[in-house]
């Protein structure tokens, strides 16, 4: 069944029970890499210490990183802080040294590097305030899911919120996954990008579920599957090119964007990845293995 404004005629459907293998074990292997490695948690997390120093000159970040990479302080996040001889170091917390210590010495070692370097300010990232992060930011997204269920079951079916949060639950336990499995640093913007991703997937969910059920409504004649054909199909091209434009800005974000927005970006193109996945092999099956059909989506009529 193809309709003449339709571009495309895809079966998504009939490799429905495909994509649910694949799914399976994609999350299968990113909760057993969250349970036994579990993420890489960065400062905002863990807690450390946060040093900004200011040098008489300009410099730039890599030959900073380079200097203290050379010392336990490899893992530090360097960054510029307003100017480029400002310069804002982000290092863990290290046992058996304070502030104070860790402070002097990433003083000691820039100044060896031959440049006129004094500090600004040095704080303190407790680990309570850490856990503190983690708990609100996932309740934070508990709280996304909820409303997005209640929305969707508003605005649609009850079946079709089953469906969407099916797929955004399913988007955010594979990106956290890659990132447990390849223990990239995990920080509050990895943590705002999955709130990002989780919108992202939603407003693809919800365009494709909204002709999905003007389909239901308008052809007569057609099974379930062969309706989430069409839609699926007509919403094909708005899918892609949504996907491919936020790709190519991330894809340059995560080259040209430097260090600190890298895991940023690195979070944002494994869910739109993953979403533009999703809202066709995840949320329409979903919805279909519910039982989805023509009368749950016609207008009740109102009695005289």
């Amino acid at each position: 069944m193809q309709n003449p404004t339709q571009r495309f005629n895809f079966d998504f459907m009939s490799k429905r029970k495909v994509a649910v293998v694949f799914s399976a074990l994609l999350l299968s292997v990113s909760i057993v890499s969250l349970v036994t490695q579990q993420l890489n948690f960065g400062i905002d997390f863990t807690g450390g210490t946060l040093v900004e120093v200011g040098y008489g000159e300009t410099v730039e970040l890599d030959e900073v990183r380079s200097v203290l990479s050379a010392t336990e302080f490899r893992d530090a996040v360097v960054q510029y802080f307003g100017s480029a001889s400002d310069i804002l170091i982000r290092v863990a917390q290290v046992e058996g040294k304070n502030s104070a210590d860790i402070s002097n010495e990433i003083i000691e070692v820039l100044d060896r590097s031959g440049h006129d370097v004094e500090i600004r300010r040095v704080e303190f990232v407790g680990p309570q305030v850490g856990e503190d992060l983690q708990e609100d930011g996932g309740l934070a997204m508990i709280y996304a899911l909820i409303m997005i269920f209640i929305y969707i079951a508003f605005r649609f079916q009850r079946r079709f919120s089953v469906g969407a949060i099916a797929a955004l639950v399913h988007d955010v336990i594979i990106t956290i996954g890659v990132f447990s499995v390849l223990q990239l640093d995990f920080d509050l913007t990895v943590l705002a990008a999955l709130l990002a991703v989780i919108g992202y997937s939603l407003n693809d969910t919800i365009v494709v579920f909204d002709r999905i059920r003007e389909n239901f409504r308008r052809i007569r004649k057609g099974t379930p599957v062969e309706i989430v054909n069409a839609s699926l199909n007509q919403t094909l091209t708005r899918t892609l090119i949504t996907s491919l434009t936020t790709l190519l800005v991330l894809t340059a974000l995560f080259f040209l964007g430097g260090e600190l927005i890298r895991p940023f970006s690195s979070a944002l193109i494994i869910g739109v990845i993953i979403g533009t996945y999703s809202s066709i092999y995840v949320a329409s099956p979903v919805t279909l293995a519910l039982g989805i059909s023509k009368q749950d989506l016609m207008p009740v009529e109102k009695e005289e």
